[in-house]
């Protein structure tokens, strides 16, 4: 037996009112370009719009013109989607409460989540919606996920309850040292300023 083995994530569906209501929130809010439309192939009465959220991946959403918004949130059962996130940079995300509340749109405000930063609000048809960014860019040649694996060792074998700036600090270093080349001999710590005058 062997494993279907995924490489990343093809699109993201869901379930949408009315098709102007979709475009307006996803390219006119989130900034998505509307690149591709055509009918639900297995519901003709349906629509079937496709955005992309800046990373050429696709979220897709059906739409039906007898559908409505309904602000409500969306029900926590088990086997529903909690949310989804996107990424953005730091210097989108030091605008996104301001940029929400010139619409009027209610968010949690900045959350701390160790090794991201996240604001969340509701899209108009009750959906949680998180933008996050990461707060460290991983080593060349890595990838934020195993600076995250990487982080997680440190952090459980120091018996610490979350990813922390020193985790992903101490991820990162310990990942150059293994991937980078020197010809240094020794390369730990050292202090240069030790015996001069500060």
């Amino acid at each position: 037996m062997q494993k279907l083995q995924t490489q990343g994530v093809h699109h993201l569906t869901l379930i949408g009112a009315d098709r102007q209501t979709s475009i307006d929130f996803w390219e006119g809010v989130l900034g998505m370009p509307f690149i591709f439309e055509q009918p639900n192939l297995d519901v003709p009465q349906e629509n079937h719009l496709y955005f992309d959220p800046g990373d050429g991946r696709l979220i897709t959403v059906f739409t039906r013109e007898d559908r409505q918004p309904r602000g409500r949130p969306t029900p926590e059962v088990i086997g529903a989607v909690h949310h989804i996130a996107f990424n953005v940079s730091r210097a989108v995300y030091s605008q996104v409460v301001a940029r929400l509340a010139e619409r009027g749109i209610d968010n949690s405000g900045e959350v701390d989540r160790g090794f991201m930063d996240s604001i969340y609000f509701r899209d108009p048809l009750g959906f949680l919606i998180e933008l996050a960014t990461y707060k460290f860019e991983p080593p060349v040649g890595f990838s934020h996920a195993e600076v995250l694996l990487e982080a997680h060792q440190l952090r459980t074998a120091q018996g610490d309850y979350n990813i922390t700036d020193a985790h992903l600090a101490d991820a990162i270093e310990a990942m150059t040292r293994r991937s980078t080349r020197s010809l240094s001999a020794e390369r730990g710590p050292r202090d240069p300023y030790a015996g001069s005058e500060r």
